[in-house]
């Protein structure tokens, strides 16, 4: 291999990485607000338990809300793993292929696919996950 095929070939697999970055940063939101889900149901649930609730149907629906909350953000943080490996295996490949691998070609699209797709589906649930809790908010209307 000579000293600028493994230059260009490096030079050609760091381009996925800044949507990596992405992903990365992404994901920190995410592990935030889940972290914030958490707090607030155990806020809920010590207050039921302690008897200290305004209404106790309307904590429960808060709870309700919560974990579904949770669930589509557990979701989302699934699929953002699965799109980061996905970039990562391209960033490989892409490598790889120009290092003298020709093979490994057929992979490259298969993979950055599946990572963009699996990042748009990440951004989708945390679209409908942040509606969910704006849709919450009252806003001082009773």
């Amino acid at each position: 291999m000579e000293h600028s095929a493994a230059l260009h070939a490096i030079q050609f697999a760091v381009a996925p990485v800044f949507l990596l970055t992405a992903v990365a940063s992404l994901i920190g939101a995410l592990a935030t607000r889940l972290a914030r889900i958490i707090d607030r149901a155990r806020d809920i649930e010590e207050r039921l338990l302690a008897g200290s609730t305004i209404s106790e149907e309307a904590a429960r629906e808060e709870l309700r809300r919560a974990r579904v909350r949770a669930w589509i953000v557990n979701g989302s943080l699934a699929l953002l793993t699965i799109s980061a490996a996905l970039i990562g295996a391209t960033v490989m490949t892409l490598f790889i292929g120009g290092t003298g691998s020709a093979s490994s070609e057929t992979l490259i699209p298969w993979t950055f696919l599946g990572g963009l797709v699996s990042f748009i589906l990440a951004l989708l649930c945390f679209l409908i996950e942040t509606l969910l809790a704006t849709h919450l908010l009252n806003f001082g209307k009773r």
